[in-house]
């Protein structure tokens, strides 16, 4: 399933703390590449450009370590082509979602929240660390669908439509990744079997 390895994840995060010190320094610029509500239609580029924009230091720092640890993760295994797509196709969605929701948004959370459903279906198995809990991928992903699932119900500054978005993107995105894999298995699977009966029927 793998392929090339870009590093692409630490140069979206690069990209991120560059945008955010621009951000600091030059009036307006946030306000004229985030997401927009009423301007989506008028201007899509938004979709894109809101990924990479942040409301503040915390709200960079925390998305950037999720972004480097689990993007690096999906990249080792995907590639860089397919993370980038799922990076991006992840993040729009979840901006649609988060059009339809809310006023004005930003930030990467979207996308990421697409790495981690897409980790969840290629490598529901794999050991994470969720609030200083070891659990599954899966388990851990569906842990943070729950408390988003819960925070639509106590509005705050967290976009979780955006975040509930790009999760199931990435799930949806994860499991087309994972069918030709699974098919691969059970040919192989089917293969020792009819190996096994093969020699069952001569030696035995």
């Amino acid at each position: 399933m793998g392929g090339g390895m870009r590093y692409y994840s630490l140069v979206l995060a690069a990209a991120c703390i560059v945008l955010f010190a621009v951000q600091s320094m030059v009036p307006g610029f946030t306000e004229e590449f985030l997401l927009n509500s009423s301007q989506v239609l008028a201007r899509p580029w938004t979709l894109v450009s809101s990924i990479f924009l942040h409301g503040s230091g915390s709200h960079l720092i925390f998305n950037m370590f999720a972004l480097v640890l689990f993007g690096l993760l999906l990249e080792k295994f995907v590639g860089s082509r397919k993370f980038l797509v799922i990076f991006f196709v992840s993040g729009i969605i979840a901006g649609v979602a988060s059009s339809l929701m809310y006023s004005a948004s930003l930030g990467a959370s979207g996308a990421i929240y697409g790495i981690l459903g897409t980790l969840a279906a290629i490598r529901p198995k794999m050991i994470v660390w969720t609030y200083g809990v070891p659990m599954p991928m899966v388990a851990a992903s569906g842990f943070y669908l729950l408390l988003d699932l819960g925070g639509l119900f106590f509005p705050s500054n967290v976009a979780n439509a955006a975040h509930i978005a790009g999760l199931v993107a990435g799930v949806a995105i994860g499991l087309a990744l994972r069918e030709p894999e699974q098919r691969k298995e059970e040919r192989k699977k089917l293969l020792k079997d009819e190996e096994i009966n093969q020699w069952e029927e001569k030696w035995m």
